[in-house]
């Protein structure tokens, strides 16, 4: 019995998908993304979403979805007694990280909806392929509530923690047009792009995220990224 537990168990981990971003699009991983968009086998993961609300007291996304990485524990505590109150300065809301393969995902479903096929030659072609992330990029969309202003979106300040300990800063950072205003206070989408593998940071790695908001206080976050958890 447990023999066959075992085995059980082996069949589901080979099974199981296995993920890590794309710094390059290739043949199998964009026909992998272009049949799961037509619907011919399960859609590729191509984004990771970690979710920075709170309910309970907890960030939904987990209790290690967030932690201090400057100005102490109390940063993170009033940030959970408090996910509402923006005096303090704004909060992150969500994080989503990206790469080629979403880009590519979206395209497919492009073409898909206007009937046509899109094949892995086109899609990797360079027509394609140069309306695409460039090669090795990470894209962060990180979707913030509370800033005090439109003006504020500049204040934010982001980067990746290299394994050495080295801080990786955006090579170009912009936002969604979906910013609005919502009792006195605006929400919208910024947008930052990463070279990670020229940091020495692997496909696969967990990569911590550091944050600092728009406020003047010396609390900055750390928001671990999996980035074996997508293509």
């Amino acid at each position: 019995m447990n023999r066959h537990l075992t085995l059980l168990t082996l069949c589901s981990l080979l099974a199981a998908p296995a993920y890590a971003w794309v710094p390059k699009l290739e043949d199998t991983t964009a026909k992998n993304v272009i049949d799961g968009a037509y619907g011919r086998r399960d859609p590729v993961a191509t984004y990771l979403t970690v979710d920075l609300s709170v309910k309970g007291g907890a960030f939904v996304g987990g209790k290690d979805a967030v932690t201090a990485f400057d100005g102490g524990a109390a940063c993170v505590a009033d940030w959970l007694a408090a996910p509402d109150d923006f005096t303090k300065g704004s909060r992150p809301a969500q994080l989503t990280v990206s790469g080629q393969a979403d880009q590519l995902y979206f395209q497919a479903q492009d073409a898909r909806n206007n009937f046509q096929n899109l094949s892995v030659k086109a899609a990797l072609a360079e027509d394609s392929a140069s309306r695409r992330l460039p090669d090795g990029q990470l894209r962060v969309d990180i979707g913030v509530r509370g800033l005090p202003g439109e003006k504020a979106r500049g204040a934010y300040l982001v980067r990746l923690k290299g394994p050495d300990g080295k801080l990786i800063a955006p090579v170009r950072s912009t936002y969604v047009n979906d910013f609005k205003q919502e009792g006195g206070t605006w929400s919208g989408t910024l947008v930052y792009y990463f070279e990670p593998l020229k940091a020495g940071l692997g496909a696969s790695d967990t990569v911590p995220l550091l944050l600092r908001t728009e406020a003047d206080t010396d609390c900055a976050y750390q928001i671990p990224l999996d980035l074996g958890k997508f293509s």
